[in-house]
Order: structure tokens, then C-alpha cells, then sequence
């Protein structure tokens, strides 16, 4: 049996700790993770069918669920989008399958990166939500990077219940996330 402890895990240990932190008298209150947001923009792919293909695979691989394809909502003359057009794809995860992307990300993928110093304090917002962005895909274990012809980057977005940045901060501390010291 392992003893490493899972971001869920975590979360159910501190919770009554960040409950008495943030002065809230019902644990309820407890700020928590609601979903994980992956976004991927396509534009140098749009007319790549392979590497679309390669794209979604890859996001398959390392979510374990199927891509949603967004199109554009407006057309934008400057950047050759006509309105309707595939721009992007999106993933949303809840439940275990959240829990399961979010240790692999925390404990395996963000400790690959080169010269990773943390997660900047500036990733959080007003809102507190954590944005991330990926450069590479290829630091997920479930893509060999031989295999690869074309490398992408994504943006995952951890959506909270937090009201306030702080809240949001001590959230993230709590349950594991390498967030740096000082902005």
C-alpha cells in the first residue's frame, strides 16, 4: 500500500485546519476544488489534419476523456477566422477523473518541466482560480515523446469555490500545488 497521499486525501485531512484558518464556522464553507478546465488553441493546425488528430489523442491520453472542439463565435479578419471555424478544444473534469489529472500534474508532470521554480502567485486570480500554462505536452508520462511529430501547448484552469485570492492561496499550499514563496 502506498503512502503518498493523494490531493483528495490531502483535502480531507486539512479541512477542518483551513476551516479554523479562515475563521468560517461551518466546514462547508471550506473553500474546494469544483472542476479542472483543459483548453488547447488549434490555430497552426487548422488545416493540419494530422496534427489535429495528434492534438486530440494527446489530450485523450492525458485527461482520459474525450475533446470538446469550440469554434469561433466571431470572424477576425486579422488572424484569417471565419466565424463557426474550429478554434480550439476543451476538456472538463469533475469527479475522480479531476482528482486523478490533478496528483499527475502536481506530482509528476510540473516536477518534469526544466528549471520549474513554482507556480507564480500572479496564476491565481481575483476569483480564485489557477491557471497554468503547459509549453510542451510532453512532460504528461502518458505521451513517449518519440512518438511525437507535433509538440503543443494547453492551459489547465483549476476552478475553485474560493472567494478571494488569499483564500485561494491557502487552498492550493494545503493541498500540495508548488506555488512560490513571493511574487
Amino acid at each position: 500500500m502506498s503512502t503518498i497521499k493523494t490531493i483528495k486525501q490531502r483535502y480531507t485531512d486539512v479541512r477542518k485546519t483551513l476551516q479554523k484558518d479562515l475563521g468560517l464556522k461551518n466546514v462547508m464553507l471550506v473553500p474546494h476544488i469544483e472542476k479542472v478546465v483543459v483548453n488547447v488553441g488549434i490555430g497552426k493546425f487548422i488545416k493540419n489534419t494530422e496534427g489535429l488528430t495528434e492534438v486530440e489523442n494527446g489530450l485523450r491520453a492525458i485527461t482520459g476523456q474525450q475533446p470538446v472542439h469550440t469554434k469561433a463565435t466571431k470572424s477576425i479578419a486579422g488572424f484569417k477566422i471565419r466565424e463557426g471555424q474550429e478554434v480550439g478544444m476543451k476538456i472538463t473534469l469533475r469527479g475522480q477523473r479531476m482528482w486523478d489529472f490533478l496528483n499527475r500534474l502536481v506530482s509528476i508532470s510540473l516536477p518534469r518541466v526544466r528549471d520549474f521554480q513554482g507556480i507564480t502567485l500572479r496564476s491565481i486570480d481575483k476569483s480564485g482560480n489557477l491557471n497554468i500554462g503547459i509549453k510542451e505536452h510532453t512532460i504528461f508520462p502518458e505521451i513517449y515523446a518519440e512518438n511525437v511529430r507535433h509538440s503543443f501547448g494547453f492551459q489547465v484552469t483549476v476552478v475553485s469555490s474560493a472567494k478571494n485570492r488569499e483564500d485561494a492561496e491557502k487552498l492550493y499550499r494545503a493541498l500540495g500545488f508548488p506555488l512560490q514563496n513571493q511574487e
